[in-house]
């Protein structure tokens, strides 16, 4: 088995174990939620999205379609429930809202259950994985050093589209979801790939000396587990980063993520009002920031605050030094 084949098979097992487990259950999203499935399914998305670059694309592109469309569903799910469950306590929100959102909840799982039926993760012989499984059987792989000069081109090539994307749409953000939340599902992908390649990149500290990377170096970063790579194994080669620069990626990520939670929170709202009330799209809008505690100005102050981030981030090009 190559290395490659060793990474999605890794991934399997724990996906496959959870499988099983969930088809024996009356709710198998639920279960699949609840045990962190949409990690697992994460992760065989992220090699997939690489391996269509390195190697035979169609293929691997209809392979992550399949992974996508799980992980997709489970973090819908995540999306309703967290909100759900962060607005339960809150004396300010509407019961009609708090019940539309956990009737939310339940359709997302309703549709995650039918999709995992109809792909065949469950209740069937072979399972998705195994029938996966069996086409990487089937593929041809580079060997360890051309996959990793190869990987090194595809972070290259990450970081242009990155770095092109920001300079179209980043001076300044006009809109939450379409530039703020792209831009961090961009960022953040590079800061996956390290995970599900176990071992095949690796952070080097190369003490370099840089007054601007270490505003980005707080003792939450520095001490985040997710920062610290898994063992090379049975990587005889690695792609190395720069320490700092990654860390200065994960600050930007966790950075942007509040901003955009910050903004989905309001427009959750303005989802369910609209769904449980006559009201204008304005109204909606206006009501959601009372009940969520904002000011009238809270889109603009997002989009201002992550402007001014990505501004300077991108200014100081600390996305190329991480190479």
């Amino acid at each position: 088995m190559t290395l490659g084949q060793q990474r999605f098979e890794y991934y399997f097992l724990q996906l496959e174990e959870l499988l099983l487990a969930a088809s024996k259950t009356d709710n198998a999203a639920l279960y699949l939620y609840k045990n962190d499935g949409r990690t697992k399914v994460f992760m065989l998305e992220a090699l997939a999205r690489l391996y269509a670059d390195l190697q035979e694309e169609k293929k691997f592109l209809k392979i992550n379609a399949r992974f996508k469309l799980v992980e997709d569903a489970l973090g819908a799910i995540d999306y309703y429930d967290s909100f759900s469950n962060e607005f339960k306590a809150s004396k300010k929100i509407p019961i009609e809202i708090k019940n539309w959102l956990a009737k939310k909840v339940i359709e997302k799982q309703v549709e995650l259950n039918a999709a995992l039926i109809s792909g065949k993760w469950i209740n069937h012989d072979p399972l998705r994985t195994n029938k996966i499984r069996k086409k990487l059987n089937k593929m041809k792989w580079q060997s360890p050093e051309s996959e990793i000069k190869a990987i090194k081109i595809f972070y290259e090539n990450a970081i242009q589209t990155i770095n092109k994307f920001y300079s179209e749409v980043g001076n300044p953000f006009t809109d939450i979801e379409i530039h703020v939340h792209e831009i961090r599902r961009k960022l953040r992908w590079l800061s996956i790939y390290p995970k599900a390649l176990q071992g095949a990149i690796q952070l080097v500290d190369n003490k370099v000396v840089d007054k601007n990377v270490k505003k980005y170096l707080t003792q939450e970063i520095v001490t985040s587990p997710f920062n610290i790579m898994p063992k090379v194994g049975a990587n005889n080669v690695t792609l190395k980063l720069e320490k700092n620069y990654f860390l200065a990626l994960s600050n930007m990520i966790q950075s942007l993520g509040t901003l955009k939670d910050n903004g989905l929170k309001i427009m959750v709202l303005v989802e369910a009002i609209m769904a449980t009330q006559k009201v204008s799209d304005a109204t909606a809008i206006k009501n959601a920031l009372s009940l969520s505690s904002n000011k009238p100005d809270a889109f603009k102050k997002i989009l201002e605050v992550a402007s001014a981030l990505c501004k300077v981030y991108f200014e100081e090009g600390n996305l190329k030094k991480l190479l």
